[in-house]
């Protein structure tokens, strides 16, 4: 069955354009033109991915990605902002709000469509990999939920995946760079301080009432998941 992509865009010349293009690389495709028929459709259609227009009649783009990582039926559907806001402040705002990938118009259709599939690979988790575990920590890929001792952990999608990296590889360092690159994507431009950001959130979240840290900073070198000490 072929993946379905919800292109969110109220520019009609936008959506024929994108249209055509991903039905001539093999996805079904539906439209919204709005935030509030975006957010309908997400619940009817259940969509593999949203390619989510800034700039929206009714429902903001950010208001709408906010609202599908809350609810529990969509909050790891991958999301695509498109947008002509490039300003670095804009594109933290857009990937904070839950967005997998962040892309400034004008844009070519090739290279859409590659980041498209490379944000679809990240969300997919290998077979025989459903849950992860590293210490007392349990990632369960298919619900998207972490417990930690089989307390809930509450982690927003940015921090999910860059847990989940950290446990597809305990033990070894990776640099602000690698982990942009791993997490974020290698054409997403993301200050490497950001990572700092999201560590700290992911610390916070993982070590509450007192458990050990688990997450590891190695001076000039990065960060790892560790349980020694």
């Amino acid at each position: 069955m072929k993946p379905l992509v919800l292109i969110v865009e109220d520019e009609a010349a936008l959506v024929t354009m994108l249209r055509y293009n991903l039905e001539k690389e093999g996805f079904a495709v539906c439209e919204a033109g709005d935030g509030e028929e975006a957010l309908l459709q997400i619940a009817e259609r259940k969509p593999d991915l949203v390619l989510l227009d800034w700039m929206l009649p009714l429902v903001s783009g950010i208001e709408v990605c906010r609202r599908i990582r809350r609810a529990p039926h969509s909050r790891s559907l991958p999301v695509i902002m498109l947008t002509a806001r490039g300003e670095e402040g804009d594109r933290v705002r857009g990937l904070d709000s839950g967005a997998d990938d962040y892309i400034v118009k004008p844009f070519s259709p090739s290279e859409l469509i590659a980041r498209l599939r490379a944000v679809m690979r990240r969300a997919r988790p290998a077979a025989g990999e459903e849950v992860l575990r590293f210490a007392d920590v349990a990632m369960n890929l298919a619900q998207h939920r972490v417990t930690r001792g089989g307390r809930p952990i509450h982690l927003g999608p940015t921090e999910f995946r860059l847990l989940r990296f950290l446990m597809q590889h305990p033990g070894r360092v990776f640099s602000r760079e690698q982990l942009l690159d791993q997490v974020w994507g290698h054409d997403v431009y993301v200050e490497p301080r950001t990572v700092d950001v999201h560590i700290r959130r992911l610390r916070k979240a993982l070590n509450e009432e007192a458990a050990s840290d688990l997450v590891r900073t190695v001076r000039s070198a990065g960060y790892a998941l560790d349980a020694r000490r």
